[in-house]
């Protein structure tokens, strides 16, 4: 059994913060294993004073169901507390939002993929607590892809933006303690800096092992399958076909207009896919591209997620299709997370190479080759430095 860092931070809150002010980073997921929330957790210790709220992109409570849509603070009526909002006319914390805080207690569940902003959110509170001379607690979480594997190219610092801003691995494997010890020694030297770390988690577990329930850490996650194919599928993000937002399994259905699922899958044959499997369907999405129009398409069946490999898959699927339909197929444009002149698939990739060598028509065997030493080197000189776990 797993005991997150939120369900032991009030038997080992750090000494020298007894007393603090607090501010409390959440979003719907930061509960324990009885669904109770940090929030109301938080408002019941005498260990600390809770003085104001954040929260990250799609809101404290979840609100935002599209990608890209920003949010406002506001008074918190159970509360009233200000909550903070860091997905709208800031992401970074400003002075004005620690005047009355000690300490940024973050709570967030992350997913074990690059492109999650809720790892750049802890990034730039970081960044202002560092500058600002506030402390920083994280309340470590499972990573629910594992914490034993990396895929996908490590990020090329000329492609920063809010779905990256430090090198690291597409497929990361790390916690979100373990990715912020990497940032504060890396980036953050100054920064008084504290993990509070899970008891019971092993890095070979996937979420439904750890005895935790899934809360939907946004809208668009709506269980640990969506979690294990997005270090892939998220990649479409960066192209005109739809990933499935507007559906009921976002992520593991995708498609378009023009795309005809048997010819998909059969091409999709071609590759040494592991672990997974395709079914043909058609669908309509109610939100985001193509809503209200047919498309064609496949849902993504992952039979042995020991062997799948997410990323590698992402890519056979954006390759057979820019062979397919040369016509139809198309890179999106920006902007896109507050990025106005870089493709968005080359900011989710983190180089421009991936895009380059797809419409090279490169051997996907070719391309994983240089991926996979990426991350060799990223996990010898940085990685392994920084891991909690067994």
């Amino acid at each position: 059994m797993v005991h997150t860092g939120l369900e032991k931070a009030l038997k080992i809150w750090p000494k020298q913060l007894k007393g603090a002010r607090v501010g409390l980073l959440v979003h719907p997921a930061s509960v324990n294993r009885k669904i109770a929330h940090a929030v109301d957790l938080f408002n019941k210790t005498k260990k600390f004073t809770l003085t104001a709220l954040f929260g990250p992109q799609h809101g404290i409570r979840g609100e935002t169901q599209d990608n890209m849509v920003e949010w406002e603070g506001f008074r918190d009526k159970q509360t009233g507390l200000p909550i903070h909002s860091l997905y709208g006319h800031t992401r970074k914390p400003g002075p004005e939002m620690l005047q009355d805080i000690d300490t940024i207690v973050i709570d967030l569940q992350d997913v074990g993929a690059r492109y999650y902003t809720f790892l750049w959110t802890m990034d730039l509170c970081m960044q202002a607590c560092e500058e600002m001379r506030k402390s920083i607690v994280v309340l470590d979480r499972p990573n629910p892809i594992g914490g034993h594997r990396t895929e996908g190219p490590v990020l090329n610092t000329a492609f920063t933006s809010f779905v990256g801003l430090r090198p690291l691995p597409v497929r990361h494997g790390m916690t979100i303690g373990e990715t912020g010890n990497y940032l504060r020694n890396e980036y953050y030297p100054d920064l008084d800096f504290h993990v509070v770390p899970m008891q019971g988690w092993r890095r070979k577990m996937w979420f439904d092992q750890t005895g935790l329930p899934w809360i939907m850490p946004s809208p668009n996650m709506p269980t640990p399958d969506t979690a294990l194919v997005y270090p892939g599928m998220c990649l479409l993000e960066g192209t005109n076909l739809s990933e499935g937002r507007g559906t009921t399994r976002p992520f593991e259905l995708f498609g378009a207009p023009f795309i005809e699922p048997e010819l998909l899958i059969n091409h999709l044959k071609n590759y040494t896919l592991r672990g997974v499997t395709f079914r043909p369907l058609w669908f309509q999405p109610t939100f985001q591209k193509h809503a209200g129009k047919l498309c064609g398409g496949t849902q993504i069946h992952v039979t042995d997620r020991n062997i799948f490999q997410p990323f590698k898959t992402g890519i056979a699927i954006l390759k057979a299709i820019h062979d397919l339909y040369p016509e139809h197929f198309a890179w999106k444009q920006p902007p896109y997370e507050y990025e106005t002149r870089k493709l968005p698939v080359d900011i989710l990739a983190g180089t421009d190479r991936l895009r380059k060598e797809i419409e090279q028509k490169e051997k996907l065997d070719r391309m994983e080759a240089w991926w996979e030493e990426e991350c060799r080197v990223f996990d010898r000189n940085f990685r392994k430095k920084y891991l909690l776990y067994k």
